[in-house]
């Protein structure tokens, strides 16, 4: 995205009591209701699962993933989607220490091969700041081995990057074609330019 939108996008958040990846999230969820006309979006989400001091040093994955629901009936302006957002957010990352697994062994959902349960889309927001790791005797160097393989049906990446909001999209293949995520990326920022203008207007009007 531009500097100008990323700012505005930032500021909107501020003003909203929402967190940029709330923001996001929210337009996200507005782009899937335009496409596939369900106003019930739910959308994947991880948590790092280090809600305690004490387990921020520790090396390993502790991530578990949150189902963040957001019903979009009823043709709200994007302000009051953001504010339906944030109060998913909140309650989801209040409780994001429930494994997942026992999420879907309370709901009992009709399981497939096909498809992950509950949520087929994921969002996930990349803020942590770029540096190097202080290791002993070692020197260290990020590597970001390329996704060979889609674990959802989609998968949106956003990141801030010299204060500029980047979007990566991974799709399963055989689903969707590159040129399709193409313009899917192109909708996502013709539909954030159009928020930042009018943020009170209502989803169905925007194009």
């Amino acid at each position: 995205l531009s500097q100008d939108l990323s700012d505005a996008l930032k500021q909107l958040s501020l003003q909203e009591g929402a967190t940029t990846f709330m923001t996001l999230l929210a337009a996200f969820k507005v782009l899937l209701y335009r496409h596939t006309g369900q106003a019930d979006i739910i959308i994947g989400a991880p948590a790092t699962g280090r809600g305690f001091a004490s387990l921020e040093p520790l090396i390993g994955c502790f991530l578990n993933m949150l189902a963040l629901r957001t019903n979009l009936s009823g043709n709200p302006a994007f302000k009051q989607v953001i504010k339906l957002v944030r109060d998913t957010c909140l309650g989801a990352f209040s409780h994001q220490d429930l494994p997942f697994e026992k999420v879907i062994e309370e709901l009992q959902p009709e399981r497939s091969l096909t498809h992950s349960p509950i949520f087929q889309v994921l969002f996930n927001m990349q803020n942590f700041p770029p540096g190097e790791y202080q290791l002993p005797a070692l020197a260290t160097e990020d590597f970001y081995p390329p996704e060979v393989w889609s674990k959802f049906d989609l998968t949106l990446y956003a990141k801030e990057s010299l204060s500029r909001i980047e979007f990566t999209l991974v799709s399963n293949i055989d689903l969707f074609s590159q040129q399709r995520m193409a313009e899917l990326l192109d909708q996502l920022e013709l539909l954030l330019t159009q928020i930042v203008k009018n943020p009170d207007g209502p989803i169905d009007s925007f194009s």
